[in-house]
């Protein structure tokens, strides 16, 4: 079955934002264009060229307003204005400007669960109780343990370890707040609250030109309000894990539909929101479901959270996994929308998670990093879907060097389990601790961008002392290096991107089925799309198949995700070529390099294709 039954249901005539490539910025390390050691939005802006010539068709700003910086930004005290190191609202005018005249749009990142306790509105909601925006925030009395000491009104444990509540000692209450202390959590069951939300964070940014918005934590705001215990599934702990009573609560679906129609859906703005602890399709398809009329699409974490040991206290608790597993939670979210009027997105990346060519490629040896990326570039732009990349994804950056200690790591989340671990006085788990922050912190993706092999990788000035330590592979692995050299991770990126847009009915919009699904070193799916679809497509953007199709359009798509050779399948069998039928090789991501063919070679009757060399991957298409 396909895709393709949003609004109209024509191919050809869907959302501008399905065939769309998004880039994720991390403003901090992306470019420092002023020499202080933090990137900023100037710095963005002179690279715009550059990511307009990797493809590029929407800029993912992440946050970059008033803030005090406890969490990087996603602690907001004024959303109408900017962090001053990053620049002004001027700064983010010439940026959408900048983006608009290359044919690109831009998203910034839509922080609302929560704000910075700095915020003006947080202020008044602590002064006092009778204070109008009090319930702007959710407060709540202690309760008093059977030895009279005061206690928090649950026994929620946050996403950066200890409880969800602070004490305030002006008003006598407790607030809430799901990360730190610091990030106290908005009362969305408040109407003056989210009517203050809708106006000050989205319309101010979308007068201004802003497309859309990525949205924070977006099934949180509706919390469970009878504020109760969380079962004990840690007795070591006095705070419990307790997801279960702010994800997806009674009136999420409310709340959402509500922010569109009155802040998005005027605009034509799009939308993607960050959807946790949500491992269901039955509970994801109600979010994007075009005639649900909440969201475009939405980031599902099941596939990228692999190798955590959970989100909270065992998380950096690393769990090896085996590619049967990653492969079936892939193709459970490449085949949830069949069917639906819902869409899907593409990631391996982003700033809350390692690098993917070290936590799902092999960046052990120069050789199998180059291939192993590479390989992970295949298999995220044959994928079903929007396709998100972050910065530095496209040269293959990698996770901080296991040598680097604890001292330099960044993260509020890191450094809180990591104390937390400390403080355990347990050496084992002090030590599995820090195991798990190498492969999975967030600090990894955190670093500066390694633009050249000039002192600070290119990132800022000589001499300056950046926010977080550059990569130690900079001169290696840098965009300028790999944009003079044809064979690179950023040269494939750009081919690769090219392919995705010619064969979009394939790649962005066809059917998934996975193969092999046993198979411990083979990736292996076919895309297919239907006759009917591929001629709709035809009579709107001609023939890019030089001849008339099969009855069906396929490809098959065939990694090995191992350092050994591997034999290739059946090909000419899986695409169903009979006879004359021919299997023609679209792109590989090491086949001229080992095998001396061009792109473009044809297995026709009788012919086998090659054995996959270590982290090889190919495509082929029925002709």
């Amino acid at each position: 079955m396909n895709n393709l039954h949003h609004e109209n249901g024509q191919f050809g005539k869907e959302p501008w934002w399905k065939d769309a490539t998004f880039y994720q910025v991390y403003p901090a390390s992306f470019k420092d264009s002023n020499g202080d050691g933090w990137g900023d939005i100037p710095g963005l802006i002179s690279k715009i060229d550059y990511l307009h010539e990797l493809g590029v068709d929407v800029v993912w700003l992440s946050p970059v307003f008033e803030s005090p910086q406890a969490d990087m930004g996603y602690d907001v005290s004024n959303y109408q204005e900017i962090y001053a190191p990053y620049g002004t609202v001027n700064d983010v005018d010439a940026l959408v400007e900048a983006c608009h005249n290359r044919g690109m749009k831009l998203i910034l990142d839509l922080v609302v669960n929560h704000t910075s306790i700095e915020h003006g509105w947080f202020k008044e909601s602590r002064s006092s109780k009778d204070n109008p925006k009090r319930d702007w925030y959710i407060w709540k009395p202690a309760r008093y343990d059977a030895q009279g000491q005061r206690i928090p009104p649950t026994n929620w444990r946050g996403y950066f370890a200890g409880p969800t509540w602070t004490w305030d000692e002006h008003t006598q209450e407790y607030y809430l707040h799901l990360y730190a202390p610091e990030q106290p959590d908005l009362n969305w069951e408040s109407e003056a609250c989210r009517e203050a939300i809708y106006d000050n964070t989205m319309r101010f940014w979308l007068e201004r030109g802003v497309d859309g918005f990525r949205i924070d934590t977006v099934n949180k705001y509706s919390k469970r309000t009878e504020y109760v215990d969380a079962p004990i599934t840690d007795p070591n702990s006095a705070h419990q894990p307790a997801p279960e009573m702010w994800c997806n609560g009674p009136r999420i679906h409310e709340f959402i539909h509500e922010m569109r129609n009155k802040a998005l859906a005027p605009y034509g703005a799009v939308s993607v929101g960050e959807l946790s602890n949500t491992p269901h399709p039955s509970q994801v398809l109600p979010y994007v479901s075009a005639a649900a009329q909440e969201l475009d699409m939405v980031f599902e974490f099941s596939m990228i959270r692999l190798g955590t040991g959970g989100m909270f206290g065992p998380k950096y608790a690393y769990v090896p996994y085996t590619l049967q597993t990653m492969k079936a939670i892939v193709a459970k979210w490449q085949t949830f929308i069949e069917g639906t009027d819902g869409w899907t997105t593409v990631f391996c990346e982003n700033h809350d998670n390692g690098r993917a060519v070290s936590r799902f490629g092999d960046d052990s040896t120069p050789e199998l990093w180059r291939a192993s990326a590479k390989t992970l570039a295949l298999w995220q732009i044959t994928m079903t879907g929007s396709l998100f990349l972050y910065q530095g994804q496209e040269i293959g950056m990698k996770n901080m060097p296991a040598t680097w200690g604890i001292d330099e790591y960044k993260d509020v989340e890191s450094i809180s389990f990591y104390n937390e671990a400390a403080a355990s006085g347990e050496p084992k788990k002090i030590a599995q601790t820090m195991e798990g922050l190498r492969i999975l912190a967030r600090d990894h993706s955190r670093i500066p961008f390694q633009w050249d092999d000039s002192p600070n990788a290119g990132f800022t000035d000589e001499g300056v002392k950046t926010w977080m330590r550059v990569h130690d592979a900079y001169k290696d692995i840098n965009a300028t290096k790999q944009v003079k050299d044809p064979n690179s991770i950023l040269s494939f990126y750009k081919r690769a991107l090219r392919l995705r847009k010619t064969y979009k009915d394939l790649f962005v919009f066809g059917s998934f089925r996975l193969l092999e699904a046993e198979d411990e070193a083979i990736f292996a799916y076919v895309k297919e799309v239907p006759r009917e679809v591929l001629d709709s497509q035809l009579q709107t953007n001609g023939n890019i198949y030089q001849k008339r199709p099969p009855k069906k359009r396929m490809a098959v798509v065939i990694l090995n995700f191992s350092s050994s050779k591997r034999d290739c399948l059946d090909v000419r069998s899986v695409l169903g070529c009979g006879g004359e039928d021919e299997a023609k090789l679209l792109v590989g991501t090491r086949y001229n390099e080992i095998h001396g063919n061009v792109e473009g070679s044809i297995l026709r009757n009788g012919a086998v294709a090659p054995s996959l060399e270590p982290w090889e991957g190919r495509v082929y298409v029925n002709f």
